[in-house]
Formats: C-alpha cells, structure tokens, sequence
C-alpha cells in the first residue's frame, strides 16, 4: 500500500512536484505575441476616414463589437453609422464606395474609423470571404447603423 507524506516531511518530493508541475505549465503556455514583446498601435485618429470629426452620441454609452463576414461578390448595402465605428479588416479585401468622395481598398491587417456622415456601401470583389472586426462607440437607443439612399456623383 502506498503511503502519501505531508510535504513538509519530504522537501525532495515537493521539489521534484513542483519541477513537473511548472514544466507542464511552461509546456502548456502560449508562446508571445512577437520575439520582441511590447504593442503595435494599429490607429490613432480623430477624424473618420472621410475626414469628418469623431463625434460620440449623446446618451448612456454602449460598445457593441461584431465581426462581419461577407462572401464574395455581397455588399452591405448604402448605409450610414450615427455612432463612431472602429474597423479592422481581419481577413480578405474589402472595397468602400463613399459617392462623390470616391472608393477605397481596404485590406487584411488594415484599420479605420468608419465614414459617419456620409453614405456609403462595402463590396467584396475579391475571390475570398472578407471578415472585419466592427466596434461601436455607441449609446443606448442610438442605432449602430442607418440605411442610406445612394448618393448623387458629381
């Protein structure tokens, strides 16, 4: 019959249990982000990516993250966003149509603050799903998102 002792009448045993234990944690552990450690800051701004002034609804705030994922060839339709809107293309490439401000690209690891004010539609054209990590500033009772006419081209 085996027979377990307290640990304090055997400190070799509780040595050799703490070296498997923390080998197994060390095992276990995920390896750091990057060789290096410390942060990348992926945006910082002010302004949306038409060059508006962020401005955060009035109100009791509500932060609602979505990841959106849209197939090849699905858009998301004309739209607006009342609240600030953080985007990070997580895979694929996403093209923007803003109207008369023109279109643009927006690819994997890219970040923005989307176009608040002006009407705007997203297009997947490429031959793979485009996902995007979506966070909105928002309040309670203020949608996230408002559908839009299309604009008029100059």
């Amino acid at each position: 019959m085996l027979k377990f002792l307290p640990p304090r009448s055997c400190p070799a045993a509780v040595f050799a249990i703490g070296l498997l234990l923390s080998s197994a944690l060390a095992q276990s552990a995920p390896p750091p982000a990057d060789a290096h450690g410390g942060t990348r800051t992926v945006l910082e701004t002010g302004k949306t990516v038409t060059d508006e002034p962020i401005q955060y609804p009035a109100g009791k705030p509500k932060i609602t993250a979505v990841e959106i994922t849209l197939a090849p060839g699905q858009q998301t339709s004309w739209h607006t966003h009342p609240v600030p809107l953080f985007g990070y293309i997580l895979e694929g490439e996403l093209t923007v149509d803003y109207g008369p401000l023109g279109k643009r690209i927006y690819r994997q690891g890219e970040a923005l603050v989307e176009a608040m004010n002006e009407a705007h539609n997203g297009h997947n054209s490429g031959q793979s799903a485009v996902k995007i990590l979506a966070v909105f500033i928002g309040a309670e009772g203020v949608p996230d998102t408002t559908r839009a006419s299309p604009p008029t081209r100059n």
